[in-house]
């Protein structure tokens, strides 16, 4: 799907249904943690995401060379378990790939007494890496701050280490539902845990097989609140979502009561609604330390609706598959909405980094066309802007990565999606 897609939709209330796919990330550990479990298990609805898949055929793959592509998540995954599996084998991805910093994995897996070389440039993929019994020590610490998939890496290693594991996480810790997301997960198959201050106690144990439903993805679902936000009004079923959900994307149901949207929880997912006639809120502020995925999400529907926005937390998304601000800057800059970081100074003491958002997006150029950015997550969030105006999205096959069906599900919802060949 290489042509460009325009999107519209005929206006009206947005009612439907979607039955949206496997989380990517629970997928992701489930996959991971099945590698580690003697005797494996079933996993049901695992994600059709193009990493999941990924992930699945490079687990069971006995090449020499292992190409995760653009997938990050699978990539640092593998770091950690490529360790742990007889042989050597060459870690390597896409061009952006190798140019997402890995050192911070490298050297705590390092301490602990793996076998890895940096295959090309010193810190970044592709790497070598041969098996270890990672019996150096059970003690290490790393950065808070740093990716929640350094942690989990290392996190779903460490009952299968000789003495465990004792993980001490250096100041503020930016990611806490992920790594709770890895906590739970390899709780459900027998793994205890405690903490200790900001250390994360593992002893030595086997993971233990059970079947496994993965549940369906909360920021595939944001979404959908952004497109139930920016109608006139709406009535939506979101099949698959829990309640008690591990997933700190889930916050998206809470965030979007200022919009207008109230879910209810159901025996299947959810049901999205929102009355005619319900105002937005002048200003949207929120820190998404803890669910940097859904930003995109939040900035579009502000630009949709017009709302000033007030973010931070955003750290993350600068080593993302693109520097996401940057892009988001740059799209919404088209549709005349203004995102500015705003000067330190202005924070006060805090030290914190905020984004600024302004403007109502226009469309009085004509139908605009969305870069993508080899970003599944900036597809995702502009298409919802089609509500309001026919938009184009280029290279839209980047939602592979996460989120196959993604056209497919908005002509469930009355959406026309084309080919638009001329641009």
């Amino acid at each position: 799907m290489n042509a460009p897609l325009e999107i519209t939709h005929p206006g009206g209330p947005l009612r439907g249904r979607v039955e949206l796919t496997g989380s990517k990330s629970i997928a992701n550990r489930a996959l991971l943690i099945r590698a580690l479990t003697p005797g494996g298990f079933a996993i049901k609805r695992l994600a059709a995401a193009d990493d999941t898949v990924r992930l699945q055929r490079l687990i069971d793959s006995e090449e020499d060379t292992l190409d995760c592509g653009p997938a990050g998540t699978t990539y640092r995954f593998l770091t950690g378990y490529l360790c742990r599996r007889r042989g050597t084998q060459l870690l390597t991805g896409s061009q952006r790939m190798k140019e997402r910093p890995i050192g911070i994995l490298v050297e705590a897996l390092r301490a602990l007494g793996a076998n890895i070389e940096y295959a090309e440039k010193e810190g970044f993929p592709p790497l070598r890496i041969g098996y270890s019994a990672l019996d150096k020590t059970d003690r290490i610490s790393i950065a808070a701050n740093t990716s929640s998939q350094y942690i989990s890496s290392l996190l779903m290693l460490a009952p299968t280490l000789p003495t465990g594991l004792k993980l001490t996480l250096e100041g503020d810790i930016v990611s806490l539902p992920y790594i709770n997301m890895t906590l739970g997960l390899m709780s459900y198959f027998g793994i205890h845990h405690h903490w200790e201050g900001q250390t994360i106690v593992i002893n030595p144990q086997y993971y233990q097989a059970r079947d496994f439903t993965v549940e369906a993805d909360w920021s595939a679902a944001s979404y959908y609140y952004s497109l139930a936000a920016m109608a006139e009004a709406a009535d939506l079923e979101i099949e698959g979502l829990f309640r008690d959900s591990l997933q700190g994307d889930s916050v998206v149901a809470r965030l979007y009561e200022d919009f207008g949207v109230a879910t209810e929880f159901t025996d299947t997912g959810i049901r999205l609604t929102k009355a005619n006639g319900t105002a937005a809120p002048a200003l949207f502020e929120h820190n998404f330390v803890e669910c940097p995925d859904i930003a995109q999400t939040l900035m579009a529907t502000c630009a949709g609706l017009g709302v000033q926005g007030l973010y931070s937390g955003l750290q993350t998304l600068f080593i993302k598959e693109t520097d996401r601000v940057k892009a988001m800057k740059a799209e919404l800059g088209k549709l005349g909405v203004s995102l500015y970081k705003i000067p330190p100074r202005m924070s006060g003491k805090t030290g914190i980094q905020y984004f600024a958002q302004e403007g109502e997006a226009s469309f009085a150029g004509g139908t605009p066309t969305f870069a993508t950015y080899h970003d599944h997550r900036m597809a995702m969030a502009l298409a919802p802007l089609g509500l309001l105006h026919p938009v184009r999205i280029e290279n839209p096959g980047v939602v592979e990565k996460s989120y196959p069906d993604f056209y497919e599900d908005l002509q469930l919802l009355g959406f026309a999606v084309r080919e638009d060949s001329d641009t």
